[in-house]
């Protein structure tokens, strides 16, 4: 095994607790419905459409032409995008610090994230402001698990894909990185994750 010089982490659900039902219970009276606005409406496939480049604008037009009574919740789905924020993980940010304390790593992170509210994670995180470089996938109009945004965050970075590790909590963009050639770790606990690291030769 080769000595692992960078670790590169997904964000969402990782480090940062985002869930768009946060916000969909204020709005709907039972759980019912948020999770029938979140299957039906917003589903994942259409937010994943913003983390790949479309504009909220678009997708709203998209959506609200099916769901016209439904104009006012589906606005609020990037009006109120803060409100689906539920915090960081603190664990998970004690084990980025150690990385990035330690000059024997670089530490990027790879995301899939609408360049429209990233800016507001941005804001609100200190710890975004550690990482070396963030690859956001809705600036490049690529997505995870696409192999492209894999090949274009070790270009970008110079990073050496047998020397690095990266930590994401969907099994099928770990799959894709491993698939890739970069050693992945499918992120489950905090706790998991300094096991794994620590299979991995990494100090935490």
């Amino acid at each position: 095994m080769n000595k692992v010089e960078t670790v590169i982490f997904d964000l969402g659900n990782v480090l940062i607790d985002w869930n768009p039902r946060y916000l969909y219970r204020k709005i709907f009276d039972t759980e019912e419905k948020v999770e029938w606005f979140l299957t039906e409406v917003c589903d994942m496939a259409w937010n994943e459409a913003q983390d790949g480049g479309r504009t909220f604008e678009e997708g709203n037009r998209e959506v609200i032409q099916k769901f016209p009574n439904y104009e006012k919740e589906i606005k609020l789905y990037f009006e109120r995008w803060n409100e689906m924020l539920g915090g960081a993980d603190d664990e998970v940010v004690a084990i980025l610090k150690m990385l990035r304390d330690d000059p024997a790593y670089r530490i990027y992170a790879l995301t899939n994230w609408s360049a429209e509210t990233f800016p507001i994670a941005i804001e609100q995180f200190e710890f975004l402001k550690w990482f070396e470089g963030i690859l956001v996938s809705g600036k490049v109009n690529l997505k995870k698990p696409d192999p492209a945004i894999y090949e274009m965050i070790l270009k970008r970075y110079q990073i050496n894909p047998s020397q690095a590790v990266f930590i994401d909590d969907s099994q099928r963009n770990v799959d894709a990185a491993n698939k890739f050639g970069i050693p992945s770790i499918r992120f489950e606990s905090a706790a998991q994750l300094r096991v794994a690291l620590k299979e991995y030769g990494v100090h935490v």
